[in-house]
């Protein structure tokens, strides 16, 4: 039987303010998200075609390219913030949990790289 008080039982488990910038950085990316993902959906819409010419064209444009590269990095973020929170709600063995997320870390940070690399790819090669 335990009769501490829950304050005392959860004193020494972390700091509760920890989860405060997490949360904003979520809610923040999610907002960001959500108007360049409306700008791609609306951009590729007004689009004349899909054909890679077409596509590299519409992506060398200077605030086409930075908006897309703004997507892709947004996108890595907000994907590996959201992926931290199911590891640290659902993984209990402590093992599991600090690969895991270790391992995710690494995953997006590679993702983001392959498509920063490609977004710039794409940029840089319409001139050639």
């Amino acid at each position: 039987m335990d009769l501490r008080t829950p304050l005392a039982r959860a004193l020494g488990h972390g700091a509760a303010h920890a989860g405060t910038e997490h949360w904003w950085s979520q809610r923040l990316s999610a907002v960001a998200l959500l108007l360049l993902s409306a700008w791609f959906l609306v951009s590729m819409l007004l689009l004349p075609g899909f054909s890679f010419d077409t596509v590299q064209e519409w992506m060398a444009r200077p605030w086409n390219g930075m908006l897309m590269f703004l997507l892709a990095a947004t996108t890595a973020w907000h994907s590996s913030l959201g992926l931290q929170v199911v590891i640290e709600d659902y993984v209990h063995q402590p093992f599991v949990r600090v690969v895991s997320l270790i391992l995710s870390k690494f995953i997006h940070a590679l993702l983001a790289v392959v498509a920063l690399f490609a977004v710039v790819i794409l940029v840089l090669g319409a001139d050639s």
